[in-house]
């Protein structure tokens, strides 16, 4: 059995969570790239979108995460009970999340579907895997919005399609692994591929975007439909 260890430190984040609606209830959230939603361990990684929500809802969980480098929408109940009737939400898949994101290369085609069971490998860790035989299902769907030439510093140009991405189910890492199995990354994704890419090493953040959020209000029962724009 593999031991997962984590050396990841994270740099100092200082962007503002942005506070875009709050009720006694739950409160919605612009989250800024290059912030934990979680504090890690490691008493260096403290720094949160929790640690820092707790201090002025005291009680609050999170009821979904996004990864370090991920901007946008999150959705964070202040009492138990908003949490699990929110969870149970996303569990029964009955909410809708949209992500706006940069791809290396230009997309062929306009939309489609990519239908690919992930893995945890703690021997790859923090990689995912693609792995039908242990992978849990994951489902993403995709539309292009449009397809345009990055002019870099030297005069290059760098192929980028903007898409939408729409996860149907909520594996880690999903988009971003999903993204590299169709052949093109997501811009500035240091753990899948992007990297290696010319061009790509000096882009500032993953070119990854929670845009919109719709979900039911566990109270009122009001739709909600957060939507959040793409800061690239």
């Amino acid at each position: 059995m593999s031991t997962i260890l984590d050396t990841f430190i994270a740099p100092p984040c200082h962007d503002e969570i942005e506070t875009l609606y709050r009720d006694e209830h739950l409160v919605l959230i612009n989250k800024p790239s290059g912030l934990l939603s979680l504090s890690g361990k490691n008493p260096q990684n403290l720094d949160s979108v929790h640690h820092r929500l707790v201090q002025i809802y005291p009680g609050c969980t999170l009821v979904h995460r996004l990864d370090f480098g991920t901007s946008g929408l999150m959705v964070v109940a202040r009492n138990k009970a908003i949490n699990a009737a929110l969870c149970q939400q996303f569990s029964q898949r009955t909410v809708t999340k949209v992500y706006s994101a940069l791809l290396c290369g230009h997309l062929e085609n306009d939309e489609g579907v990519i239908d690919a069971a992930i893995a945890k490998d703690p021997s790859l860790f923090p990689l995912m895997s693609i792995c039908a035989l242990n992978g849990k299902p994951a489902r993403s769907r995709y539309q292009v919005v449009e397809r345009f030439y990055h002019r870099q510093e030297k005069g290059a140009l760098l192929p980028l399609t903007r898409v939408q991405l729409m996860p149907e189910t909520g594996r880690t890492h999903q988009l971003r692994i999903h993204c590299q199995l169709l052949g093109h990354p997501i811009l500035g994704c240091d753990l899948y591929g992007v990297r290696l890419l010319p061009g790509t090493e000096r882009v500032p953040r993953l070119m990854l975007h929670a845009s919109e959020l719709h979900f039911r209000h566990p109270i009122s029962e009001a739709w909600m439909n957060a939507q959040n724009a793409s800061p690239f």
